[in-house]
């Protein structure tokens, strides 16, 4: 049954924004008429009939979708039909873009299609989504998936909610340390100078110094603020491209500090989501093939799309593992270790844990150390411009005194 978004007034003239089924657009201005709203708006949600069209506009975050996959797991673990759960789901959404597209998604399953097909035309569903929700249903296991499939997204989402506090801390201080210090340099060097120039007594070398730098940045500022407001989105736009990300991320792993990080995110990434794939019952070719769209670094990704090719040749996966020279020596231990005792879904599951810890207890370390240093950066440069402001001043007093 198709799906329309609306906008509608009530009686007390208050707007409402929704989404209806209807069969068609005057049977939905029926159903509004019925509700006591008049509308004003009515627009077919295309997701809803045409296949590779998304419902709703642009993705649910990941905070959203994990609550989402959790709370249908419930109810399908509690015996519900899998089109009464998400139509459940779908009367308790808040948001209209949530509401949408779980409409969408129950009219494919109604009209008989699986799950994963259903979910296949949104992007707020992944390959890794869709081949795990796939495997489930092969499986008869679909409300277990689902809860491990919850408990990755919410482990993802407390990962890049780390990886984002990493980043955006020391960006903050290092801001606001370079607010103040173009302050000091482009407001109150100036005035000192001019004064400074009316006395016609010899400064120090650190003043005249200050006082270059002043007039560089005063001359030289604007033109350097535009080049860099032009300059970021054309470099962000550049580094879209295939060749000059593959070039960027080749550079980031040889970084000593940063490529070790890099490859601590994504080894993790990836042998958990290998360890939850392989446990749902997906080869272990397929599971590589998967797990190489969730790494962020292209580096990493041609290190597994080698993996995948050695494995399909017949290599075991340690040994393309070690082939790659992207992973330590401790790690290729534990996956042969595990290949060899039948429990690779379990080392993979432990080794995630270990790589994730590594680089969480790493990055805490970063940030406890950089916070002291920037302060004592800040307090050297802020030292030195008012030494250079202070000693002519203590100059002139020492003259005036004699």
């Amino acid at each position: 049954m198709p799906t329309y978004r609306y906008l509608a007034l009530s009686p007390d003239g208050r707007r409402q924004r929704d989404v209806l089924q209807a069969e068609s657009e005057r049977q939905a201005r029926q159903l509004l008429h019925e509700r006591g709203l008049f509308p004003r708006r009515l627009a077919l949600v295309r997701g809803a009939d045409a296949p590779g069209r998304s419902a709703g506009r642009g993705r649910l975050d990941t905070t959203s979708l994990a609550l989402l996959t959790r709370q249908l797991a419930t109810l399908i673990d509690a015996g519900i039909p899998l089109s009464d759960a998400l139509d459940a789901l779908t009367r308790q959404a808040e948001r209209q873009r949530e509401r949408a597209l779980l409409l969408a998604v129950g009219n494919r399953v109604r009209e008989g299609h699986s799950l994963a097909d259903s979910l296949k035309p949104h992007a707020s569903f992944d390959l890794l989504y869709r081949s795990l929700v796939a495997a489930g249903e092969r499986t008869g296991r679909l409300a277990l998936v689902l809860e491990r499939l919850a408990d990755h997204l919410e482990r993802v989402q407390a990962q890049r909610q780390k990886a984002r506090t990493a980043l955006v801390y020391p960006l903050v201080l290092a801001g606001v340390s370079l607010a103040v210090v173009s302050g000091l340099m482009t407001w109150v060097v100036p005035r000192l100078a001019q004064q400074f120039e009316r006395s016609d007594m010899a400064l120090p070398w650190l003043t005249r110094l200050m006082i270059a730098l002043s007039h560089l940045m005063l001359s030289l500022g604007p033109w350097l603020l535009a080049l860099l407001l032009l300059g970021l989105p054309l470099a962000l736009r550049v580094l879209r491209r295939p060749a000059p990300r593959a070039r960027l991320d080749a550079l980031l792993l040889r970084l000593p500090r940063l490529g070790e990080l890099i490859r601590l995110l994504d080894t993790g990434r990836l042998t958990r989501t290998l360890a939850i794939l392989t446990r749902s019952g997906i080869a272990l070719l397929e599971a590589l093939r998967v797990s190489r769209d969730t790494l962020g670094n292209h580096g990493m990704r041609e290190a597994v799309a080698l993996i995948e090719q050695r494995v399909e040749s017949g290599v075991s996966l340690h040994r393309a593992m070690q082939e790659s020279g992207r992973f330590s020596p401790s790690l290729l231990h534990m996956v042969a270790s595990g290949e060899a005792s039948g429990t690779l879904d379990s080392m993979l599951e432990r080794i995630a844990d270990a790589q994730e810890s590594t680089f969480n207890r790493r990055v805490d370390m970063a940030l406890a150390l950089f916070e002291p240093l920037m302060i004592l950066v800040m307090g050297a440069v802020v030292l030195t411009v008012v030494l250079a402001i202070l000693l002519p001043i203590m100059q002139l007093n020492g003259s005036v005194a004699l």
